[in-house]
């Protein structure tokens, strides 16, 4: 098995099974909704934070198997992170969308699966809606905007 086959396996396994997908969220601090007029992805993100941590973190939506594979990914990279640190390791996964080689490999755990994403730029904003959509819930709730809900086209 080659490794792009192994990382299509990953990418399959959480769009089939995916991490931390649900409707809501018990004690939710931000509510953050991102779509992609391009392809018509819809994206719902639920944040909890505790003692500046991601405490609770669920994605809800519609999209492509790239969109909803690399949302749940990213739920379970970054749980349990301080939020300085998942926002840290959401731009390392932005600038892998872009090219670039990563600087935290391990830290980024299944969602290396999707630096081949880089290669088909229609593809990208696809794999970024649901990190974006958490960098949106974390600079919210650091602007102290509690139980607030953000719409944002990518």
């Amino acid at each position: 098995m080659s490794l792009e086959d192994m990382y299509q396996d990953v990418i399959l396994d959480h769009y089939r099974k995916p991490h931390n997908r649900a409707p809501s969220l018990e004690g939710e601090h931000v509510h953050v909704h991102h779509s992609n007029p391009l392809c018509g992805d819809e994206m719902d993100l639920r944040l909890r934070v505790a003692d500046d941590a991601v405490d609770g973190l669920v994605f809800d939506g519609e999209g492509c198997s790239i969109s909803q594979a690399s949302a749940s990914a990213m739920t379970a990279a970054v749980l349990g992170r301080g939020l300085k640190d998942a926002l840290d390791l959401t731009e390392d996964f932005r600038r892998m969308m872009h090219g670039e080689d990563p600087a935290r490999l391990d830290d980024l755990e299944d969602a290396i699966a999707f630096q081949g994403v880089a290669r088909f730029p229609v593809r990208v904003k696809c794999a970024l809606l649901g990190w974006m959509a958490l960098r949106d819930a974390i600079t919210t709730y650091e602007r102290g905007a509690s139980a607030h809900t953000v719409t944002h086209e990518d």
